[in-house]
């Protein structure tokens, strides 16, 4: 026969029944994960808008920069390249739309005609004016 070891079944009166503690390290871990995540993304996000705008072509710097190098000593073709790149100026504001209207009333002269005459000091004056309008 098998000697069963013996269960005393004695109350203990001086030791307290065990008590469950709340534990929140795993939901701390989780916010702080969540958190890193948010911010990681974040900062992912903002490096590719500024890599992908880095290079990107803009038009207004480009027309700005072709306004300034416009050669005079022919009439005829500084007149429609001035008409064609001062367009991209033209709706920034009402200042800006009246000096594009005054600086194409003074190119009318050099545009239709076969042969035209150089510019006169008064028209490169409006350009010069229209030119100290624009910025980028």
């Amino acid at each position: 026969m098998q000697n069963k070891p013996e269960v005393f079944d004695i109350p203990l009166h001086d030791i307290k029944p065990l008590i469950e503690i709340q534990e929140y390290s795993l939901y701390y871990l989780i916010g702080v994960s969540l958190v890193g995540t948010v911010i990681l993304l974040a900062l992912l996000y903002l490096a590719f808008k500024y890599l992908k705008n880095r290079n990107k072509f803009n038009i207004r710097k480009e027309n700005l920069s072709r306004l300034r190098a416009i050669d005079f000593s022919d009439a005829k073709s500084a007149a429609y390249s001035i008409t064609t790149y001062g367009k991209t100026f033209k709706d920034d504001s009402d200042r800006h739309t009246r000096a594009y209207d005054a600086l194409l009333d003074e190119l009318e002269t050099y545009k239709y005609k076969k042969n035209v005459d150089n510019f006169s000091d008064e028209t490169k004056h409006i350009f010069e004016i229209y030119l100290g309008l624009l910025d980028v």
